[in-house]
């Protein structure tokens, strides 16, 4: 390869010439029917006496950089030139510079590029790039349409993406917001299409009041008769949500604006011990229909006790025990293709071990050997697979629970011997330091924390021999605990996630019964209230939430398997 750039360098043993406006270059014909299907249909039919061929709509810089891609096999994209590269490269077929370009483009996918790159792979195909610059508008939407970039989109294209049901939107509110603004930005042009991106907001999952005071009385709307029909069709449907009036006729599911869409995140709860044996059940509970499901996939081994976190597209699970042997093993299930991969081992046996995430991170800590409670602690670098020990607890704790928050790692309670702490202890990654913190109001054991809004909550678990529903939470500039609004009922051994501002609870025990109750906490309202109960209730359960991955309908409640209308 280096041999023949530099014969092309030096024009030696050239059989042709590219002539690109008033520029010619020396080239080797062989070589460039070799890279490009292109050239060698154009060095095949097009009969030139001469020998010069003439090349059209590829500058002479872009051509350059591409024969430095033909001849060397490597090339720089950069931002300045992807784009008209990524063109050319694709008229003449090179594969290997449409590669990079898509690489560098990915790379550089941001709120104010997405939409740009959509439309640019419309124009210049590239599948896979295409697939995470609309999975990445439909994640981030609306951050997306603070940039007036959104604006710029065709009708057909803004109907495709307020259509789909992975668009990522708290309130369908915001979905009626942005086709207003957007026939704003041209309105002569754009009102004639109001009743086609009207019929794609799920107006049923709006309040009525809402309805009421600002679609129906909307200008466009309001003498829109399309538009009236399908504003009386939710508003039907969801009076016959609340039995006030008999239910319409039913409707294909799919056109109908109560179809919820896909959540951006869902729950994962895993193994458990269930009776004498652990579990290799996963199920999974999506929030915006109240509903849980058993999933295809299985853990690869039964686990129980042991911890679990979501991270790139990834989920792993770690140690824990099996069969009353505490586990040092570590496997991870790729979500977008359903496989399963070992990866390497912890430095202990943790089983009853707590797990968290921090700055790309896997933190193990704690945990019982089968011998004795661990104050040893280790994290996990996914780029390297490896394990490398960190400094030690000051406590060693089993059955504990640890969280993040600002750069930093909680973690507290725990059992000793026989009995529940009340101790706490934060991590400084940057010292590789543990420092005890304020003591908790409770002694805990087989409990749960969590961070959420620059406060530590600490909910259920044990106290010696007494099944808890306490919940207190600490406040790190004042290093104090605090008491909130408890649980329904009392559990330890149970899952807690966060979603949207909720903190969801499900599974547990109280010693005499396991709880397949679940039940949500709103910390702005300082109050409980129940969901739909889980499948599930074994001792020893994991949870955590997955976010974000272009596949979120192979994990979700199927769509099509809701009520219809």
């Amino acid at each position: 390869m280096e041999t023949h750039n530099e014969h092309h360098l030096a024009g030696q043993f050239c059989d042709a010439i590219l002539q690109i406006e008033d520029v010619q270059i020396p080239i080797h014909r062989i070589i460039l029917s070799n890279c490009s299907s292109y050239f060698h249909a154009l060095f095949v039919h097009q009969i030139t006496t001469d020998k010069v061929f003439h090349i059209t709509c590829v500058s002479p810089d872009i051509m350059q950089i591409i024969l430095g891609f033909i001849y060397t096999g490597s090339v720089t994209v950069t931002k300045d030139n992807v784009h008209e590269l990524m063109v050319a490269a694709d008229m003449l077929n090179i594969i290997g510079i449409i590669q990079a370009c898509s690489s560098f483009i990915s790379e550089h996918l941001c709120l104010q590029s997405c939409v740009g790159i959509w439309q640019f792979t419309g124009i210049c195909p590239s599948s896979e790039l295409r697939c995470k610059a609309f999975h990445y508008i439909m994640a981030h939407f609306e951050q997306v349409i603070n940039f007036k970039e959104y604006l710029q989109l065709s009708v057909l294209d803004l109907t495709d993406i307020l259509g789909k049901d992975e668009l990522n939107v708290k309130n369908e509110r915001t979905v009626f917001d942005v086709i207003l603004r957007w026939i704003a930005h041209i309105p002569n042009e754009r009102k004639q299409h109001i009743a086609v991106l009207l019929s794609q907001v799920r107006l049923a999952k709006i309040s009525i009041e809402y309805i009421e005071n600002n679609v129906v009385t909307n200008e466009l709307v309001k003498f829109n008769p399309e538009c009236q029909e399908i504003v009386n069709l939710s508003l039907r449907i969801m009076l016959s949500l609340t039995k006030r009036i008999p239910k319409p006729l039913k409707s294909c599911l799919s056109d109908s604006p109560a179809r919820p869409r896909l959540p951006h995140s869902v729950i994962w709860v895993s193994g458990g011990k269930k009776e004498s044996y652990a579990s290799r059940d996963i199920e999974v509970y999506d929030h915006l229909v109240d509903r849980w499901i058993y999933i295809r996939d299985k853990l690869k081994d039964p686990r129980a006790y042991h911890g679990t976190v979501f991270l790139d597209g990834y989920v792993y699970f770690v140690g824990g025990s099996k069969l009353m042997e505490s586990l040092d093993s570590v496997v991870r299930l790729d979500l977008r293709t359903h496989t399963w991969q070992e990866m390497m081992y912890m430095h202990y046996r943790r089983c009853s071990l707590s797990l968290t995430l921090l700055n790309g991170f896997i933190y193990a800590l704690g945990g019982f050997d089968g011998y004795v409670s661990l104050n040893t602690a280790e994290r996990y670098c996914p780029e390297t697979n490896q394990w490398t020990l960190i400094a030690p607890m000051i406590k060693g704790r089993r059955s504990a629970s640890c969280t993040t928050l600002d750069g930093k790692i909680y973690i507290c309670g725990g059992l000793a011997r026989c009995n529940s702490r009340r101790t706490a202890e934060c991590y400084d990654p940057e010292t590789n330091q543990w420092t005890l913190i304020n003591r908790m109001g409770n002694h805990r054991s087989e409990h749960r924390v969590v961070a959420y809004n620059n406060q530590i909550y600490a909910i259920g678990g044990l106290r010696n021999i007494h099944t808890l529903k306490s919940v207190e939470t600490y406040m790190p500039e004042t290093n104090t605990w605090s008491d909130l609004c408890p649980m329904c009922i009392p559990r330890r051994n149970f899952c807690l996630e966060v979603i949207e501002d909720q903190f969801y609870v499900v599974g547990g025990s109280n010693f005499r019964t396991k709880s397949y109750h679940a039940e949500v906490y709103d910390p702005h309202t300082n109050s409980w209230f129940s969901i739909s109960d889980s499948n599930m209730s074994y001792d020893g359960m994991s949870s955590c939430v997955v976010s974000g991955i272009p596949n979120m309908v192979d994990f979700a409640f199927p769509r099509d398997a809701l009520p219809r209308f």
